[in-house]
């Protein structure tokens, strides 16, 4: 009779198994990238810059010399184009958000044109070009020549490897690859004003991408730069089960994102492995600037399908139970007798 029960209960938890355990898949972001990269792959086209980012203590009437390396890792001759670009967000009112731009020039953006490089014949110039043989590095040099007279606060700009002999993709497109290294400046001169407001603070139990949803447990907010410098922001999601369990928060390890004057950028952060049910308490904390922000929510996920079929598997135990034990009473019944 055991044996028949544990056989009851295994076809129970197979019954009811997709519904508990089974999550809608989870969007894949990022696949024209993943193409991108496999087309140069496929090509034998790896470029980078190294280091990714400088930051410099600007003075008027100064000159900062220096360098960075671009490396070719692929197996063909890359032909570069070198030259430095402005460093901003742009508001996108299509998509409501802030998007990085390389030709919206502001304040904080002239640093762009005091950057110049060094030529093969010893000059400096606003763009230079050169070629990298196959797993090699090219070693620039540039300087950054401030004016007279120097805005306070913070001056951004990019520096690009752009390649010129570019890929052609699957799809048939010429694409080019462009690395990057942000430059972060700031002026010595003036005052230095570092404020952010923070806002829409909301935590989401489940996301919507191309028409898939999926459980999230996810904390979300807008962190706008209200000064003049640029500074990090960071969040941190916790989340505890409260029903069912689970434990989740945002790792020390998580990157923070620099937000430049004159940007309202998103930060987020998603329990990636959220369950299918439960209930749990959470908590998002968001800071910036010197300012920190906190909501705390309940969130349900799931729970009444849950606690249904739960009723109906202990339901069904109980009914077993009550039969098997009246079953085993007429048993002995029949042997006394």
């Amino acid at each position: 009779m055991k044996n028949k029960l544990f056989s009851l209960l295994a076809v129970i938890a197979l019954l009811i198994s997709p519904v508990l355990l089974t999550q809608p898949d989870i969007y894949a972001e990022g696949e024209n990238e993943q193409e991108a990269a496999d087309d140069a792959s496929q090509t034998g086209t790896n470029i980078s810059l190294t280091p990714v980012s400088k930051t410099y203590r600007l003075s008027a009437g100064s000159v900062y010399n220096d360098t960075f390396t671009v490396n070719n890792t692929g197996s063909r001759e890359l032909d570069i184009e070198v030259f430095a670009a402005p460093y901003s967000y742009v508001y996108s009112e299509q998509s409501d958000t802030y998007q990085l731009g390389f030709s919206n020039e502001n304040n904080y953006t002239q640093l762009s044109r005091w950057i110049s490089f060094k030529d093969a014949d010893g000059s400096y110039k606003s763009t230079i070009n050169a070629k990298i043989a196959p797993n090699s590095s090219y070693v620039a040099e540039y300087q950054i020549n401030t004016p007279g007279s120097i805005p306070a606060g913070g001056q951004y700009a990019v520096i690009f490897a752009r390649t010129t002999n570019g890929i052609v993709s699957s799809n048939g497109i010429k694409t080019e690859a462009s690395p990057g290294m942000v430059i972060y400046g700031r002026s010595t001169d003036g005052e230095s004003i570092i404020s952010a407001e923070i806002k829409d603070l909301s935590i989401k139990q489940s996301i919507t991408e191309n028409e898939t949803t999926r459980n999230a447990i996810m904390g979300i907010a807008k962190v706008k730069n209200t000064g003049n410098v640029d500074f990090n922001a960071k969040g941190k999601l916790v989340v505890d089960g409260i029903i069912f369990g689970g434990h989740y928060e945002t790792p020390d390890s998580a990157g923070r994102i620099s937000v430049i004057p004159e940007a309202e950028l998103t930060l987020a952060d998603e329990w990636k492995e959220t369950p299918g049910f439960g209930i749990f308490k959470v908590t998002w904390t968001v800071e910036a600037a010197g300012k920190t922000e906190t909501i705390e929510q309940i969130v349900v996920i799931n729970v009444v399908p849950a606690i249904i079929i739960t009723i109906i598997l202990l339901t069904i135990i109980i009914v077993w139970c009550i039969v098997y034990g009246k079953k085993r009473k007429e048993r002995r019944s029949r042997l006394s007798v």
